[in-house]
C-alpha cells in the first residue's frame, strides 16, 4: 500500500533523509524508531506531504504520490496524526473532529460511531473546549479526527509523548483495534521500545536520517534495538 523508495530529504544545505525506504501493508504496523533528531519527523512529514523530497518516490495505493499537495494526500486516504496533537484549542471537541470532514465527500461527512467507541471520554466532552481537555485527551482527540478522514494509511508521530499511563493503554487498543480491522495500513513513529514491541509487525531504526537496522518484529534483536534508540 505505501512505498518509500530511497528517498532523500532537505532543509536548505542540509540533508535530513539519506536513501530512506520503508514499506506498510495493510493489517499491519510499522513501527519507526530512533533517538531524537534522526529524522523520523521529516520521514513522516515527507509521506504525508508536508516538506518535498530531494530524491526517491513515494508510491501509495500504487500511485506515485511524490509531486502531490498534503491535501491531496489526504484525499487519497492518508492520515496524520502530527507530533504534539496540533488540535484547536478554541474549537469544541466536536468542531475539531469536523475539521477532519475536509477532504470527504458530501455524503461521508459525520462521525463514526467507533470512534466513540474507541475514545469514550470524547463524546462526554463534545461540547468542551479542545485546549481544556488534558494531554492524553487531546491525544485522543488527534487520532479520532485523523480517523473521521476514513484513512487507508494512518501516520503516528510518537502518540504517547508526554501522555500518562492509562490513556497509553488506550492508545495502544486502538491501535491493536484498527490492525486487526485488516484495512489499514499504520505507521508508528515511536520512542517506547516496550509499547512499539506490543504493536509492530515491521520495525525500521533510523539513525542520522538513514536506516540502519530493520525486520519483522519477531526477528530483531530486541537488545540491539534498544542500544541503537538510547540518548
Amino acid at each position: 500500500m505505501l512505498n518509500v523508495e530511497a528517498i532523500d530529504l532537505h532543509y536548505g544545505a542540509a540533508q535530513a533523509l539519506r536513501r530512506v525506504s520503508i514499506a506498510a501493508e495493510p493489517g499491519k504496523v510499522t513501527c519507526v524508531m530512533g533517538r531524537n533528531g534522526v529524522g523520523k519527523t521529516s520521514l513522516m512529514r515527507a509521506i504525508v506531504g508536508q516538506q518535498p523530497i530531494s530524491g526517491g518516490r513515494i508510491s501509495f495505493a500504487g500511485e506515485d504520490v511524490s509531486s502531490l499537495r498534503s491535501e491531496d494526500r489526504a484525499r487519497a486516504g492518508i492520515g496524520f496524526v502530527p507530533q504534539g496533537r496540533e488540535i484547536f484549542p478554541l474549537l469544541s471537541v466536536k468542531e475539531n473532529l469536523e475539521t477532519g470532514f475536509a477532504p470527504l465527500p458530501r455524503r461521508s461527512r459525520f462521525i463514526p460511531d467507533e470512534l466513540f467507541d474507541l475514545f469514550p471520554v470524547l463524546k462526554s466532552m463534545l461540547g468542551r473546549r479542545g485546549g481544556d481537555l488534558s494531554g492524553g485527551q487531546q491525544q485522543q482527540l488527534a487520532i479520532a479526527r485523523a480517523l473521521v478522514t476514513r484513512p487507508k494509511l494512518l501516520v503516528l508521530d510518537e502518540p504517547t509523548e508526554g501522555i500518562q499511563p492509562s490513556i497509553i493503554k488506550d492508545i495502544g487498543r486502538a491501535i491493536d483495534y484498527l490492525r486487526q480491522r485488516g484495512d489499514m495500513a499504520i505507521v508508528l513513529v515511536e520512542q517506547y521500545f516496550d509499547f512499539a514491541r506490543e504493536l509492530a509487525d515491521t520495525m525500521f531504526v533510523m539513525d542520522r536520517g538513514e536506516i540502519v537496522l530493520s525486520g519483522a518484529m519477531g526477528e530483531l534483536d530486541g537488545a540491539q534495538v534498544q542500544r541503537l534508540i538510547q540518548v
